[in-house]
């Protein structure tokens, strides 16, 4: 059995947001108690630390880290449209940073093999200068930066299969060879970025991969687009480590979204990236919260994502679904886009 590190902490509850904010701490509240009640076999809770200034500095302007700053001690501030702060959302927003950064050190370390940082707030619309979607800093390209200046990592895969693009970790490594990052999202959609022609500029071109799906994709789709895509391209780049902004707002009963996904092609998502992982780089991959709003579709789903870490896979009938018509479309003009970079494949 695998050794799965775990990142959780209170202090990701005390980011207060809005009433119906869909964003809010019972998120993780359901998914601590859930962790509470599976085996523990194999579960390494590595203790949280809040990034340190200069560790988000890798990724973000300072005039922004100090504007978050001063929300401290501050009932309720907005940073944006959708992003709300309340009294310790600063230090939430460091400790989703540094939990990640935690889980890095446990992983390069030997300490576990792979693992999953129950965080929030999320951070993939979070740009270097300011916040976006729920998101004040981006946790995982705080983490990718925090491997290449520790760890000298020269190839690290970011797949990001949230509902929304990640816009804020595209840009950070836009002109970037040394991250490649891959994105399954619905399209058109928020926040309007992540055609398929978005491929990098520069030393980076050829290493932002973006699958703009259509609304109502399942898990077939989804598969297939791993299989076509996202596994063969991850291969040819051979990473070092894998990073996975995971959003669970394409399961097919969340509020914000408009996919089909379930459990079933969680697991299958996760089990490939697992397996790419250990055919690449010893293993090591590690899992990141961004989305998802209902709360059973959400918990469910992580501890699926959990239980594939583990190697001890929960059973979920298969769907033997053929991909739409679309997804297999939308595949090929994908790899049309990259063949300058990657070849056939």
């Amino acid at each position: 059995m695998k050794k799965v590190g775990i990142i959780k902490d209170d202090t990701y509850l005390e980011h207060i947001t809005d009433d119906f904010h869909p964003e809010n701490p019972e998120r993780l509240v359901s998914i601590y108690r859930m962790l509470k009640g599976i085996d523990q076999t194999g579960l390494v809770y590595v203790p949280a630390r809040p990034a340190t200034d200069e560790e988000i500095a890798l990724n973000h302007d300072q005039s922004y880290i100090a504007a978050v700053r001063e929300t401290k001690g501050k009932i309720q501030r907005r940073l944006d449209p959708d992003t709300v702060t309340s009294a310790k959302s600063y230090e939430a927003a460091c400790m989703a940073a540094g939990g990640l950064c935690e889980l890095i050190d446990a992983c390069m370390s030997g300490q576990i093999n792979n693992g999953f940082a129950l965080v929030r707030p999320p951070g993939h619309h979070a740009e270097p200068g300011r916040s976006m979607g729920f998101c004040i800093f981006n946790n995982i390209a705080v983490g990718a930066r925090y491997l290449k200046k520790k760890y000298g990592s020269e190839r690290i895969l970011i797949v990001d299969f949230d509902l929304h693009h990640g816009n804020g970790t595209q840009h950070s490594f836009y002109e970037d060879a040394s991250v490649l990052y891959v994105s399954t999202h619905q399209y058109p959609y928020y926040p309007g970025t992540g055609w398929y022609t978005e491929v990098g500029q520069k030393e980076g071109k050829g290493y932002t991969v973006n699958i703009p799906f259509d609304y109502g994709m399942n898990d077939a789709d989804y598969i297939y687009a791993f299989r076509q895509i996202v596994v063969p391209v991850g291969h040819l780049f051979k990473p070092e480590i894998v990073l996975v902004s995971a959003g669970f707002d394409i399961h097919r009963n969340d509020p914000l979204g408009g996919m089909g996904v379930t459990e079933h092609g969680f697991a299958r998502m996760a089990g490939m990236l697992i397996e790419l992982a250990q055919a690449k780089c010893g293993g090591k991959v590690l899992f990141v919260l961004e989305g998802g709003y209902d709360i059973r579709a959400l918990t469910d789903s992580v501890k699926t994502v959990i239980m594939e870490l583990k190697g001890t896979p929960v059973h979920i009938p298969e769907n033997d679904d053929e991909p739409c018509a679309g997804a297999m479309q939308l595949a090929s003009k994908v790899k049309q886009a990259l063949e300058p970079y990657w070849g056939t494949f």
